[in-house]
């Protein structure tokens, strides 16, 4: 019986510590899994709280005696926890810290509207917030237009939503982290597209306006970053 499986036949037999031990030692894991639901209106570390909610109940739940790894039975659990939470809440819920984020980006585009005498650049608002790309992308595209966060994207057949919500085996878990290995090896442009193409289901005029770059420029942009992709994941 290796580690794992002895603190988790501890744990359903009631030791606490051994379940705290589990949380710590499978926080990677929990993680992992988390943060492909992050961007959906709830803070990252109500959503943790929740992904470990769904953990425990894995622990609880797994039968040490069917011979399937645990990682590939909790991986499900844990996502399917927080896809309840999402769904049950109803719509999804812009955070306070996201609200807060794009009143902070909204008052420094007109600040910069001003002073420049024309529109500002994702980049030149990302050096006067300090944030990232992305960041500045999430909060807009969540206060802007809430539902589209859901929407699948994707053309020419690769859609990495179903990619990254396919959880019903490790080998599927383990294509997912090769995928957001693969994305962070992009050009940092290219990736911020990449995630709000697919991880955040923008449309690609709305990228445009985003980045403050044309259409035909963003369509560019992913196909050329896709087809790093594939070569990535080949």
């Amino acid at each position: 019986m290796s580690k794992v499986e002895e603190l988790i036949a501890k744990s359903q037999a009631g030791d606490m510590q051994a379940r705290e031990m589990l949380i710590t030692e499978n926080s990677g894991l929990i993680w992992s899994v988390t943060k492909r639901f992050l961007g959906r209106g709830a803070e990252a570390d109500d959503m943790y709280q929740l992904a470990c909610l769904g953990f425990l109940k894995a622990v609880d739940g797994f039968d040490l005696n069917f011979g399937t790894q645990f990682s590939t039975y909790a991986v499900p659990k844990i996502a399917g926890e927080i896809r309840r939470f999402l769904r049950d809440d109803g719509a999804v819920k812009v955070s306070r810290g996201i609200k807060e984020r794009a009143a902070t980006i909204k008052a420094v585009r007109n600040q910069l509207t001003v002073s420049l005498s024309r529109e500002p650049t994702i980049s030149e608002i990302a050096e006067k917030t300090g944030l990232s790309f992305e960041d500045i992308a999430v909060a807009e595209s969540a206060t802007a237009c809430v539902e589209s966060i859901h929407q699948v994207s994707g053309e020419d057949g690769f859609t990495l939503e179903n990619i990254l919500t396919d959880t019903q085996s490790e080998d599927a878990f383990l294509e997912q982290m090769a995928l957001h290995q693969a994305i962070e090896q992009l050009p940092e442009r290219e990736a911020v597209v990449i995630k709000m193409r697919y991880f955040h289901g923008l449309t690609q005029q709305r990228v445009s306006t985003v980045l403050n770059v044309s259409q035909v420029q963003v369509s560019r942009i992913e196909k050329r970053a896709l087809e790093k992709l594939r070569e990535l994941m080949g």
